[in-house]
This record gives C-alpha cells, sequence and structure tokens, in this order.
C-alpha cells in the first residue's frame, strides 16, 4: 500500500470518528419548530467556553475530513489504488 493513501486513510478515520465523538457531545437544543425559534432569541446568552470549543473542534474536524476526501478523489481516482 503506497505510503499516502496509508496517511490519507489514516486522516480519513480518525476525522470521521472524532466527527462522531464531537456531533454526539453537543448538547441537545429542542426538537420542536417553537424550540428552534426559542432557541435561536436566546443563543447569545449562556454560550460556555466548553460549547465554544466543542463547536471549533467539530468544525476543524469537519473542514479535516472534507479536504481529505477530496485530496482522495483527485489523487487516486476511481479504478486506480492498487491493492
Amino acid at each position: 500500500m503506497n505510503p499516502l493513501l496509508a496517511i490519507l486513510l489514516l486522516l480519513l478515520l480518525v476525522s470521521g470518528v472524532g466527527l462522531i465523538i464531537f456531533i454526539l457531545l453537543h448538547s441537545g437544543k429542542g426538537t420542536g419548530v417553537s424550540d428552534m425559534i426559542a432557541s435561536s432569541m436566546y443563543a447569545n446568552q449562556g454560550t460556555s467556553i466548553v460549547e465554544k470549543n466543542l463547536d471549533r473542534i467539530t468544525i476543524v474536524l469537519g473542514i479535516v475530513f472534507f479536504v481529505v476526501i477530496v485530496a482522495l478523489m483527485f489523487v487516486y481516482p476511481q479504478g486506480t489504488i492498487q491493492y
């Protein structure tokens, strides 16, 4: 296996699992339409440092996941990976 492919697949796996974990760590915001409207009015109040850091980590992992997917798409087009 090509070392570049191994690194990209490892990054894809780590970022994918990290995304799942950090998305599940987010607190629930409500399920109904009225909860969505009410939460948008009070969104600036009570946002803690932990929630901001969770948001930042989730965004970074999402960007890494997207970049790795695009890199795999360009570096290894469909049908070119030989095991």
